[in-house]
């Protein structure tokens, strides 16, 4: 037996190595109450870090109720305007098709 059928023989008997990495713990997702105050933490941090020294050491903690409520303010007027918008699509739809109706 060659080197190269004894390399082949070798290689054939190994384990297959294991390349799938979600079999772990997997982290379950996190609900969007969560994800907000994660992300208004990490901000009150950076601001913390950033303006604490002329601002004073209460700079993070007002930043981050600041940011919690903007997300939420934010994500009511996103879903207003998301609702406005289909609205107005709608309108145009209904115009323009009735339009088109009427010219033939």
């Amino acid at each position: 037996m060659s080197s190269r059928d004894e390399a082949v023989a070798r290689i054939k008997g190994r384990k297959a190595a294991n390349l799938d990495f979600t079999s772990g713990a997997k982290r379950p997702e996190p609900t969007l109450d969560q994800a907000r105050a994660e992300l208004a933490t990490s901000v009150s941090e950076v601001i913390h870090k950033l303006f604490s020294n002329k601002y004073g050491p209460m700079v993070g903690s007002v930043s981050k109720t600041t940011v919690e409520t903007l997300l939420k303010n934010a994500e009511t007027n996103i879903a207003q305007t998301r609702h406005d918008a289909r609205l107005v699509a709608d309108e145009f739809v209904t115009r323009i098709f009735k339009q088109g109706k009427k010219k033939k």
